[in-house]
């Protein structure tokens, strides 16, 4: 098992801050610093009223850690209406009056390392950044670099707009083999990973939003801290993620980061939005990234990308975990959905006690009606859980196919999603949603009337944010023992962490984190 040091990388950690007054900003810098920044960024351009000199001062009396100064002219598409040499000027002030880092774009700074550099303090440094809205090749990225290296900065930025995770892989192809100082990241939810990343592969800076003022498509600093634990990474750090399309309402960061951690595992796992699993698996083929979970809405799909199939996926149909096998780096399919969600079910089962003649059964969940909403890739884990406890099984889907298919398998019966809303289950049916319906944050959507949730005497919801669904509140109030997703994603976790580690998964720590935190 990979061991975790102390403070593996140099990575800095700089806040944006967004304030358009001084005196908010200063406010600012002291909760960033609070909140874990390294620095700061300050964009000079936003402050209203902008006075170079008294606004400058203010700043830099005030600073309670590093400060990198930022002022773009409008062609960046900013509020300042002046020119280059404008631009220059209040930059080569902040230098002056006590600036640690200032950025110059490439468009200026060449001529900046003609007239400018050879007065340059070398107690601030000087940053050269790049922003490019279409990256073609890693070819083009090296041009980029290189000419930015011949202006004379101390730091290289190139900033990407990534519209495929993909193509973050150019990033960090850039970063490995970069021999000067380099920040590099992609923009935009699809761009995420090559912030979180950014430590492992050499980026000497990367970005955190302070909480309350959340920057799209930026980690917080918090997190960055407390569940990436960014400063832990380096070269060998293995790298797990969640394969999901939308992939923002993740939290299996804040569950498998801190326990990897505490048990010394070198890892960190991250939230990959992916469109293209095809692709996605041909670039990231190497041994850095060791395994996935995968979410909606690529459980049933991911099956055929991976090469060995554990035969209880096999027989479900569906894969949430995939594991790089180390000897040969083929890709292993699990489901640990399956026994999750069951067991989940079966211990609420057996805290109601006896129901409806049920004292004699060997199993609880034994010749119950199981009601099932939703036939894709959670769906089919229950229904196959629930076929192997001996339960009778009706399934609904908007898909009627897709939901007569899985029927067919589980030896269950299959009805039209219509009639869901009329539908009269037997007394002490158990009913399961394995829908998105009521995922934050469209919180308020039930998958089926309220009135009808009397008749069933458990309610298992996969949805797990919110914790405590619409359909769960409901369900309760109409006297069901409710079963949370978030308890089936704690247990599918467990499943997980022994195999992304090959060692048994702290279950206690575990839980407390959920207990916690969700």
């Amino acid at each position: 098992m990979g061991s975790v040091g102390l403070l593996k990388n140099s990575a800095m950690v700089c806040a944006p801050l967004m304030s358009t007054s001084v005196d908010q900003l200063i406010d600012d810098m002291v909760e960033a610093k609070s909140q874990g920044a390294d620095c700061v960024e300050i964009r000079l351009h936003a402050i209203h009223n902008f006075l170079p000199h008294k606004h400058l001062q203010l700043l830099f009396k005030n600073k309670p850690l590093p400060i990198l100064i930022v002022y773009r002219p409008i062609w960046e598409g900013n509020d300042f209406e002046g020119d280059a040499h404008k631009q220059l000027e209040v930059l080569g002030l902040a230098k002056e009056l006590g600036a640690d880092y200032v950025e110059l774009d490439l468009k200026i700074a060449s001529d900046f390392a003609k007239n400018e550099k050879s007065s340059w303090s070398s107690g601030c440094k000087l940053i050269t950044s790049c922003f490019v809205d279409n990256v073609t090749s890693k070819e083009d990225l090296s041009q980029i670099v290189a000419s930015m290296q011949s202006t004379g900065a101390d730091i290289l930025k190139i900033v990407t707009n990534a519209n495929d995770i993909t193509e973050l892989e150019k990033t960090f192809h850039l970063l490995s083999h970069c021999q000067v100082p380099l920040i590099a990241y992609s923009v935009g939810e699809r761009g995420l990973i090559s912030q979180l990343l950014g430590p492992k592969f050499g980026s000497v800076l990367l970005y955190g939003s302070l909480d309350g003022n959340a920057v799209p498509g930026l980690p917080s600093l918090a997190s960055l801290r407390q569940a990436y634990g960014i400063n832990f990474m380096d070269n060998d750090t293995k790298v797990f993620g969640l394969i999901s399309k939308p992939v923002g309402h993740s939290k299996g960061p804040i569950l498998h980061n801190p326990t990897f951690r505490h048990v010394g595992y070198n890892g960190i796992y991250v939230p990959m939005f992916v469109d293209d699993l095809k692709e996605f698996f041909r670039v990231y083929s190497s041994p850095d990234f060791a395994g996935f979970s995968v979410g909606i809405p690529y459980k049933e799909a991911v099956v055929s990308f991976c090469d060995v199939v554990d035969p209880l996926a096999e027989s479900i149909g569906a894969v949430n975990t995939i594991i790089r096998r180390p000897c040969d780096g083929k890709l292993i399919g699990y489901n640990t959905d399956c026994e999750a969600s069951i067991t989940a079910i079966e211990d609420a089962l057996k805290v109601n006690g006896p129901t409806n003649g049920a004292a004699f059964l060997p199993c609880s969940l034994a010749r119950k009606m199981f009601v099932l909403v939703g036939a894709g890739g959670a769906g089919r884990a229950l229904a196959f859980g629930a076929k192997s406890r001996g339960a009778r099984i009706v399934i609904f889907d908007i898909d009627f196919n897709r939901a007569k298919v899985l029927a067919a398998a589980v030896c269950g019966e299959a009805l039209p999603y219509e009639k869901l809303a009329s539908f009269q289950p037997e007394k002490g049916a158990i009913l399961a949603n394995a829908t998105p319906i009521g995922m934050h944050p469209n919180k308020d959507r039930i998958p089926l009337p309220e009135g009808s949730l009397k008749d069933y005497v458990v309610v298992f919801d996969a949805v797990y944010t919110p914790r405590k669904t619409t359909l769960l509140e409901d369900a309760e109030a109409a006297g069901a023992v409710i079963v949370s997703g978030v308890e089936m994603f704690l247990r599918q976790a467990i499943g997980q962490f022994n195999l992304f580690t090959g060692s048994k998964a702290p279950e206690e720590f575990m839980r407390e984190i959920v207990m916690s935190k969700f």
